[in-house]
């Protein structure tokens, strides 16, 4: 599990220094690949102070990676989301791996799949609530 850990840092570290962007910027692109994110939960997914999470969105805006939008039921409410840009260039360095990645579950009964997902749902679980423990000085 440690070296497959390994692993993932190393190739998020590579693609980072490809997009030239830092950790906290990969969180935020990672975060906000998956949905639109309201600044506060781009500083929780980050660990950033208010400030620091403001320079990082202005940042990754600055860059072409993201932009503010108006929420759709709230417009005093500001959400960051990807651009079609920020979107091409993020999938260019992993889309490959994804791409190849679902070869290794095509062979693998649906069942096996299903087990695969609660396990991972369980160490992700598991990860949390650790980060919590730690994040409380405990």
């Amino acid at each position: 599990m440690q070296r497959y850990q390994r692993t993932v840092q190393s190739f998020d570290d590579a693609v980072a220094r490809r997009l030239g962007v830092g950790p906290a910027d990969m969180r935020c692109l990672d975060w906000v690949s998956e949905r639109p994110c309201t600044a506060g939960e781009i500083a929780t997914a980050t660990g950033l102070r208010p400030a620091a999470t403001t320079a990082l969105i202005d940042r990754l805006v600055d860059n072409g990676f993201i932009r503010r939008t108006a929420a759709p039921t709230d417009r005093r409410k500001v959400l960051v989301e990807m651009t079609d840009d920020g979107r091409q260039r993020v999938w260019s360095a992993y889309g490959p791996m994804v791409e190849e990645g679902q070869i290794l579950f095509d062979d693998r009964p649906i069942a096996e799949l299903h087990a695969l997902g609660k396990l991972l749902d369980s160490m992700s679980e598991l990860t949390e609530r650790h980060r919590i423990r730690v994040d409380a000085g405990k």
